[in-house]
């Protein structure tokens, strides 16, 4: 019997919780160049919940892509924002929902008693701002990774 090599084995899916304010910068910097379609987006006024399907650039394994020589990937990701009392959008034409929109971050704004907003950048000076009763935001790869179509990482020219 062989020994087993690490390549065989499966990547974990990420999951990751945001309950306070440096729980957002990691989840923003994982967002970073993700795209999605306006489609994909939906506000439950009802539940007060925001979701959105994103195809998130798997910047955790950019490293190792490049040190292998091998594409780099992207995955299916669930962005979830829970206790949502408002949402705002600017520079997004919701009822055009083919158009693809491209996240640049995810910030906090705190308010008063653990209220606050949540800011999606988008690409174009698009954003959309949530404000919500407490800070309660999810990210989960919801499939296995797939090779980038770019094959490319990400580049901003800095």
């Amino acid at each position: 019997m062989a020994d087993a090599r690490f390549e065989d084995g499966d990547v974990a899916p990420l999951r990751l919780i945001a309950q306070d304010a440096a729980d957002v910068p990691v989840i923003s910097a994982l967002l970073q160049d993700a795209v999605l379609p306006v489609g994909e987006m939906r506000l439950d006024r009802k539940r007060r919940r925001l979701v959105a399907l994103v195809n998130r650039f798997r910047w955790e394994d950019r490293e190792a892509a490049l040190n292998a020589g091998r594409p780099y990937e992207r995955v299916r990701s669930l962005l979830t924002i829970e206790d949502v009392l408002a949402a705002q959008t600017l520079g997004v034409d919701l009822s055009s929902r083919e158009t693809v929109l491209s996240i640049l971050s995810l910030d906090w704004q705190p308010g008063q008693d653990g209220t606050g907003r949540l800011v999606l950048t988008l690409a174009g000076d698009g954003a959309v701002a949530l404000e919500v009763e407490a800070l309660d935001a999810r990210l989960d790869d919801v499939t296995k990774p797939y090779v980038a179509p770019s094959r490319r990482a990400p580049d901003h020219g800095a």
